[in-house]
């Protein structure tokens, strides 16, 4: 029996993408499907992060389409792609709290901005998000008054504020100890499930990106490796994936960065 096809919310057609000569993405195609945990992973400087800022359209790509619910984003005007960037939810690396701002206004900050709601309105969807994070008792702290733990599931709250079809996250789980690690892990899964979420999230932590994972994309050197089941990248035959998913030493992904040969930069004797 084969697989039921997946239906996609972002599609990458075809789409290149550089800073100044270099390609970082090259010829990318992938999908993320709708209602599901997408985890991109894969070597560092693959070209995850800047994937992550296409689908929200902070880079315009050179090449090929991004597509959004079937919307290509990348002609997009100004207006229409702010339009399309309030049906997404981005949580970025270590939170990126406002400093100067407790955790109820951080989290009603895009409620405040995008909403036009009231703030009778407003109180209950923070201190409701909040809840759902576990952390309505941390209203009234300060970010620096809260663990690095905290400050992921606050930033998670103020991603899914406005009620998103799409969230991305990037490191959800960097420098997080074992016990936030996981917690953080669970509850992405559980909001996904319970609000109907589409999420994608960039991560290196194997074993609790797959735990929590429906789908699976492999990036290196701006390139889709592979892409599938949580089981098909675990039994992938691909030399990169293999390494990448056992975290073996030895494989395509070498120690040295490319670069001249050593006798060339040392001005070593070449052999007769």
């Amino acid at each position: 029996m084969s697989a039921t096809p997946l239906t996609p919310l972002v599609e990458i057609r075809n789409l290149s993408f550089g800073y100044g000569d270099a390609l970082t993405l090259d010829a990318l195609s992938l999908l993320v499907p709708r209602g599901k945990v997408t985890a991109l992973m894969g070597p560092m400087g693959g070209g995850k992060t800047t994937t992550l800022r296409m689908i929200g359209g902070e880079y315009r790509a050179r090449s090929g389409q991004v597509l959004f619910d079937g919307q290509d984003i990348t002609p997009m005007d100004r207006t229409a792609l702010y339009a399309v960037r309030r049906r997404m939810g981005v949580m970025f690396q270590f939170g990126a709290l406002f400093a100067d701002l407790d955790v109820f206004d951080n989290v009603a900050f895009p409620l405040r901005e995008h909403s036009g709601l009231p703030e009778s309105l407003i109180r209950p969807i923070v201190l409701m998000k909040l809840h759902a994070v576990g952390l309505r008792g941390a209203r009234d702290l300060m970010p620096s008054e809260v663990s690095g733990g905290m400050a992921r599931r606050i930033a998670l709250a103020r991603a899914i504020a406005l009620d998103p079809d799409l969230v991305m996250m990037d490191e959800p789980f960097s420098g997080l100890d074992p016990i936030s690690l996981h917690t953080t892990a669970r509850l992405i899964r559980q909001l996904t499930d319970s609000m109907g979420l589409t999420c994608i999230f960039v991560s290196h932590e194997i074993t609790e990106s797959l735990a929590i994972a429906d789908h699976v994309i492999v990036l290196d050197r701006g390139r889709v490796v592979q892409q599938g089941t949580v089981d098909e990248i675990r039994h992938s035959t691909d030399p990169l994936v293999h390494q990448y998913i056992h975290a073996l030493p030895d494989g395509p992904v070498g120690f040295h960065y490319p670069g001249a040969p050593l006798g060339a930069d040392f001005e070593l004797p070449q052999p007769a």
